[in-house]
């Protein structure tokens, strides 16, 4: 880069191919090439280490045929490409400005009135449009790569594809009841149990029902399926014990086949497969939706914290960036090597703090927002500060 002069006006830094100044430019190109060489460093690691080794054990240990793990190798990179983005982007600006600093380009900046606030921006555009292209791969890229790695996998090692729960079908339903004092009391209002299912038919089912207070019923059946055109269960083979309020059996009736008006939430529930990684953040909510009711607060929470992580991950990015321009900007002599290690040791306390945070919200100790977004709270917190300590 040519620097300015003081003779110079500053108003030349202000010349422009499409609205972007010569400045720019030139602090984007010097984030680019570290940032390429992050991205190709921290996927290669991470395929490595989260994948590689046990597709390696597959080919030698249970025959998978290396065509078949180069395909799922590719289908996983995505979810490393995710992960590699925060951490190359840390790294691209941590390098580009430490570079910026040690040749006393910055300090050649500031004597000719640019501010450190205004020599960080293209850094904090550059991590925006970052943080972009990761939401694009974490909610629509990753998600169904994964699905469909386990599901080649799985049919590759002759293993049965079980996209559903095929034991101990359980989903209980709640209701709010509003009491004679005007209180609202949650109630369990219907109890739908399955011993077995098979991906289309239930088997050995229980279902207690308790929505009309006037009228309990406990319902058993050998067999069960929904039945799609007209939008109930057909159940088999069973019997059902009416009873009355004070507990005792007001009748029973004993079938071959009868249609009961019942949710389809259970088998829902029980067909849904994937798992937290391979679902996008619409399909998570559908999942929250159908076991909000089903009295499981842990699930509830961990899928709750799991939808806002979804969310708050590509904003690492900007996190990221602006950390590593204002640890940059400081005065200093920095080495490449130098740069890496302090990437890595902020990668590391950042993701330890992401994981206690995590774990604190599906505890329900913290709220499942306050637990996804706290690292990035923190680290935008301790980036601001950094910069306003380097502007000094």
């Amino acid at each position: 880069m040519k620097l300015l002069s003081k003779k110079e006006p500053v108003t030349s830094l202000s010349k422009n191919l499409l609205g972007i100044s010569i400045m720019d430019r030139y602090i984007i190109t010097e984030l680019t090439i570290p940032f390429l060489f992050g991205m190709g460093l921290f996927t290669s690691l991470g395929i490595a280490i989260g994948t590689l080794f046990e597709l390696v054990r597959q080919v030698t240990e249970a025959g998978l045929s290396l065509t078949l793990a180069l395909q799922i190798l590719l289908l996983k990179l995505p979810e490393f490409v995710v992960l590699a983005f925060p951490m190359a982007m840390l790294l691209a600006s941590l390098m580009a400005y430490s570079r910026l600093s040690s040749d006393s380009e910055t300090i050649a900046l500031r004597s000719i009135g640019v501010s450190i606030y205004r020599l960080i921006i293209p850094g904090i555009i550059f991590s925006l449009v970052i943080t972009g292209v990761t939401y694009i791969f974490n909610d629509f890229v990753a998600p169904a790569a994964n699905y469909q790695a386990s599901i080649t996998l799985e049919k590759a090692l002759n293993q049965s594809q079980t996209s559903f729960k095929q034991n101990n079908i359980i989903y209980p339903e709640y209701q709010y009841i509003e009491k004679e004092n005007g209180q609202k009391e949650r109630v369990m209002i219907r109890l739908f149990y399955a011993e077995k299912f098979d991906g289309n038919e239930m088997q050995n089912l229980t279902i207690l029902e308790r929505s009309k207070p006037e009228m309990n019923q406990i319902i058993t059946a050998k067999s069960a399926s929904w039945n799609i055109k007209e939008n109930t269960w057909d159940f088999f083979n069973g019997t059902t014990y009416t009873i009355a309020p004070d507990g005792s059996y007001r009748n029973i009736l004993r079938f071959e086949h009868q249609q009961l008006a019942l949710p389809k939430t259970a088998l829902d529930l029980a067909q849904r497969g994937r798992k937290h990684k391979e679902m996008n953040i619409f399909q998570a909510q559908e999942y929250l939706n159908m076991i909000r009711f089903s009295g499981d607060e842990k699930e509830i929470r961990k899928v709750e914290v799991r939808i806002q992580e979804k969310i708050s991950l590509p904003f690492v990015c900007l996190v990221f960036g602006l950390v590593g321009s204002a640890l940059g900007t400081r005065p200093q002599n920095t080495s490449k090597a130098t740069s890496f290690g302090v990437c890595v040791g902020i990668v590391f306390s950042y993701y330890l703090l992401g994981f206690m945070s995590s774990s604190l919200g599906v505890w329900g100790v913290l709220s499942p927002v306050m637990s996804a977004w706290l690292p990035n709270i923190l680290g935008l917190s301790a980036g601001s500060l950094l910069l306003i300590k380097s502007a000094k």
